[in-house]
């Protein structure tokens, strides 16, 4: 890759702030990073996972059987190498009902027949049969509109959400992290989190959803369905998630049960509808049309049980009590197969566990690799594995000051993570640990040539380090490269094996393979903030 005047800026304003107080050079085996750089880029297994994963066992929505059939892949994978204490990491509650698609088409019969791009939401319920029913746009914007449709929604598919504007998209899907916006990132400082977003009045559009859900209950709706609302997919790319449990805008979060819990109450089957499609049959209606649609929902629902994560490990020898993890999250939504969130992040995890074995090496610390369940639903695996493990925060608002540890915490010395789409790393998130800046800094320079050099104070939300981070232990995501994640892929219909670039994952999977051999290797564990 040619250097550019900005790219060698980078590298000189990173050294600055971070280096150590302490005046001794971190150490690099170079010999055995070269070593890995040449098993994972020449001899990569790691398409051949990600297919598995994909393909073969996706999608992998907690506990249901795609989960359950890619965790049983993950561990018998693992077994096969030679990685020891493979095990179903259980959680210490139930975390609800499984769920899967058994069958789903969705067509307009009248005024014109076409095919409808759609998806259910997961864990609703389905319908019995084909049905064939009249489509009824609610068209509501205060309470007061709710009357007009009082009797008119019996055995009636209702349109439940307003059309979706859909404009030309001038912009890129695809994007890789320019020189100048890494550069600004490596300058800047730490991000304290911060409360909620703060709404004049947050109860009156919760206040009106619920409204329209508790009507369409009550009138005898046969189904609902919305437009994919995503700010930024079009093309007939749909964003799915869990089906909505209505409540009223009053109901503590505390009291609301998701769609997933044995207790979850009686719901009505929801498919979501790409926004085109959707804004056809709205405008249909508008010009007075009767639009009438067809639909087949079979749906399958496992009994509740406990959630698990898949964990295994490569014992240490003189330092093998104290552990250095490595993880992503196996769970995924079910529109797509899964791919870029996150069956990227878990290959790359078993392909860098796969590189070590066939190195046939000895770490001095004990490397673990997690594949966590319940991401999706809220960090629930690795929540629940770090809390049993290493400790919890006691109290339950921002600062966190109260943190409780485990003996197990003063062995730990690092957790490495990969959440955020299958581009390639460009660098690491530090999480505020100013004293680690120096370590990552001297292990990217292998790397350096492909563009793996940023360091930022900053952190990034939302991925399993955040479990580890939370009780003051050392865990990182990398910086990464956006590709389409947050233009096509996220929680998306095209989630997709084809949507990961394989030279990215071999990069990654090299990476993630060197700093989990050398924070093994060192003298010390890795420092804390």
């Amino acid at each position: 890759m040619k250097k550019t005047f900005t790219s060698l800026l980078t590298l000189a304003v990173l050294t600055a702030p971070l280096l150590l107080s302490a005046q001794t050079v971190e150490k690099i085996d170079t010999a055995m990073v070269s070593k890995i750089k040449n098993e994972g880029m020449n001899r990569s297994q790691v398409m051949d996972i990600l297919s598995m994963l994909t393909d073969i066992h996706g999608p992998r929505l907690t506990n249901s059987p795609g989960y359950k059939n890619a965790a049983n892949y993950a561990k018998t994978t693992l077994e096969s190498w030679g990685v020891q204490n493979v095990v179903f990491d259980t959680w210490e509650e139930d975390f609800g009902r499984g769920w899967q698609l058994k069958k789903f088409s969705l067509s307009s019969l009248a005024p014109a027949y076409f095919p409808m791009i759609a998806y259910p939401k997961a864990w609703s319920p389905g319908v019995k049969g084909v049905i064939q029913a009249e489509a009824v746009y609610l068209d509501i914007s205060k309470e007061e509109d709710l009357k007009k449709y009082e009797g008119k929604l019996k055995g009636k598919i209702v349109m439940f959400s307003l059309p979706t504007p859909v404009k030309p998209g001038f912009k890129p899907d695809a994007t890789r992290l320019s020189d100048s916006t890494l550069l600004v990132m490596s300058n800047a400082g730490v991000v304290e989190a911060q409360g909620g977003r703060r709404f004049s009045s947050p109860q009156e559009p919760q206040r009106l959803a619920y409204a329209k859900w508790a009507l369409c209950q009550k009138e005898g709706a046969v189904a609902v369905i919305e437009a994919s609302s995503s700010f930024r997919l079009e093309d007939g790319t749909l964003t799915v998630a869990a089906a909505t449990v209505p409540y009223p805008a009053e109901t503590p979060f505390s009291k609301r049960v998701a769609a997933y819990k044995e207790n979850a109450p009686k719901i009505l089957p929801q498919v979501v509808v790409s926004a085109e499609h959707y804004n056809r049959l709205v405008r249909q209606i508008q010009k007075g049309q009767t639009v009438k649609l067809e639909l087949a929902l079979e749906t399958a629902f496992t009994p509740s049980a406990p959630g698990y994560n898949v964990i295994g490990e490569i014992p240490g020898t003189d330092l093998k009590d104290e552990v250095v993890m490595i993880g992503a999250h196996l769970d995924s939504w079910h529109s797509g197969t899964g791919t870029t969130d996150n069956a990227a992040g878990s290959a790359v995890m078993l392909e860098a566990i796969r590189i070590l074995k066939t190195l046939g090496v000895s770490p001095r610390r004990t490397i673990r690799i997690a594949l966590w369940g319940g991401e999706e639903q809220g960090l629930l695996g690795s929540k629940s594995y770090v809390k049993r493990t290493y400790g919890e925060r006691l109290d339950k608002a921002y600062p966190y000051d109260s943190i409780k540890v485990t003996p197990a915490a003063e062995k730990f010395s690092v957790y490495l993570n990969m959440d955020n789409g299958s581009g390639r790393f460009r660098g690491i998130y530090l999480q505020g640990n100013e004293n680690i800046g120096n370590i990552f800094r001297v292990w990217f320079k292998p790397f350096n040539k492909v563009g793996a050099s940023t360091l930022t104070l900053q952190n990034t939300g939302g991925t399993d380090h955040l479990s580890f981070d939370a009780i003051g232990l050392p865990g990182f995501q990398f910086i990464q490269d956006p590709l389409e994640y947050g233009t096509r892929t996220h929680h998306t219909s095209m989630d997709v094996y084809d949507k990961a670039v394989e030279g990215d994952l071999k990069q990654n999977a090299s990476i993630v393979a060197s700093f989990a051999w050398l924070a093994a290797m060192r003298d010390e564990k890795m420092p804390r903030k």
